[in-house]
């Protein structure tokens, strides 16, 4: 049994009395090394706690010239984003680069010293930003650090072969565990295609496996039941209404306040009140168009994937208005709302959005009122629309209860996985000798 000690670090507690405790200035430096004339090509970014590789000549529209004054890093560094800690509580932080590129200059590139282990101080500095440990240093309206504060901040270190040991039992262990995240997934995706061939199925063969069927005329419909009628999605809808941008916080309303939809209301094809922000006072005046329950929330403007995803407002809410990036769609009597909202959730409706959808840029597409309202729509009477509304409703409530299911499986290694982390970069538990 090792013995520990208290380093007065309050996220660390106990460490093994023999592990040192210095500054990060004391194991790294700040790397600064613009690209100057463009000297380096190979375009990096943080995402997801990991360094990726980017396109270069397909970065959101910027041009070559942006990239002389972000800043050249190496392998074996260790980068920090230290902004917005004040309205990003959720991102990871921090990622090990694995080879040399360029990364922007708003992130702290730490350059390690000698006999560093930099895969082990990521480690550490990623169980540090787990817990949270860089949003009380920060300062200034947007919260920033830079490396000067960052510098200060404690870390422990066991001897080098203690470090490497740790490293190689978290590589294999957290590798093991992300085999496991990926599998399920994988799963979570071949469950939600389902969902989506479950629908288009429905809305357009039917629940009567014995019906007779007629070609409808549309390609990417193919055979639809005898009786139905071929019209337009526009013979469907009373009125489409649209918000206005207006600025927000980037938190939910409240009580007494006043949100505006954000478009990840509808990103999983279900309405989600929740995904709103709260508009600033001075701006309340300018909202307009509150949802109602009954109709369906589409989004006109969004990534490739989902450009017209759309989700049904079953219940009334209260205080929630519509930014101009979404619409509401109001259903004529004569039509379930339910089952409108299934066709534009099939891949009938996918198909057609991508055949219309129109943008400057790859990652952000729209459509039209006009070209929305052309999509050709299989419907039967109201009293078939709706009993397959209800059929989909039951068969989609089943798919979603076991998506959850697999949910909280990645919740519970996620946290596993954190657990591990901090229990063997803070010394709580040994590795275990070979």
């Amino acid at each position: 049994m090792r013995k520990m000690k208290n380093r007065g670090i309050a996220w660390v507690e106990e460490c093994p009395e023999h592990w040192e405790q210095h500054p990060v200035y004391y194991y790294f430096s700040e790397r600064k090394a613009p690209n100057v004339l463009l000297s380096e090509t190979n375009l990096l970014s943080l995402s997801y706690g990991k360094i990726k590789r980017k396109d270069i000549n397909t970065n959101g529209g910027l041009l070559p010239a942006s990239f002389n004054t972000y800043n050249i890093i190496e392998e074996g560094d260790i980068i920090i984003r230290p902004t917005d800690l004040q309205n990003d509580k959720r991102s990871l932080r921090t990622a090990l680069s694995t080879e040399h590129g360029i990364i922007t200059s708003a992130y702290i590139a730490l350059r390690p010293k000698q006999k560093v282990n930099s895969a082990y101080f990521h480690y550490l500095l990623h169980a540090y930003d787990v817990q949270k440990v860089f949003y009380n240093m920060g300062n200034g309206v947007r919260q920033g650090l830079n490396y000067s504060e960052f510098s200060k901040l404690k870390l422990l270190a066991p001897p080098i072969d203690e470090q490497k040991s740790i490293v190689s039992f978290l590589d294999s262990k957290c590798s093991d565990i992300d085999a496991l995240v990926n599998d399920i997934q994988a799963e979570i995706s071949t469950l939600e295609e389902y969902k989506k061939s479950v629908i288009t199925e429905a809305v357009t063969k039917g629940l009567n496996p014995d019906a007779k069927m007629k070609d409808s005329g549309v390609a990417w419909v193919g055979e639809c039941p005898e009786h139905w009628k071929i019209l337009k999605i526009r013979d469907s809808i009373n009125k489409i209404e649209s918000g206005v941008s207006v600025n927000a916080a980037s938190y939910p309303a409240g009580d007494n306040e006043i949100g505006v939809l954000k478009t990840s209301c509808v990103s999983k094809y279900i309405f989600d009140a929740r995904e709103n922000k709260a508009v600033n006072k001075n701006e309340e005046s300018r909202v307009s168009c509150p949802v109602r329950k009954g109709c369906i929330i589409v989004s006109r403007m969004n990534t490739p994937d989902l450009v017209g995803a759309c989700g049904y407002v079953a219940e009334e809410v209260n205080g929630i208005y519509l930014p101009d990036r979404l619409w509401q769609v109001h259903v004529k009597t004569t039509y379930s709302a339910q089952y409108v909202t299934y066709y534009l959730m099939s891949h009938i409706a996918r198909s057609y959005y991508a055949s219309i959808a129109v943008g400057t840029s790859t990652t952000m597409q729209n459509i039209s009122q006009i070209e929305f309202g052309c999509m050709f729509f299989c419907v039967p009477e109201i009293e078939e629309q709706q009993a397959i509304a209800d059929y989909l409703d039951a068969k989609c409530d089943e798919i979603a209860a076991t998506i959850a299911e697999k949910q909280k499986q990645l919740t519970t290694l996620e946290e596993y996985k954190k657990s591990l982390i901090y229990e063997y970069v803070t010394g709580k538990k040994e590795v275990p000798a070979l």
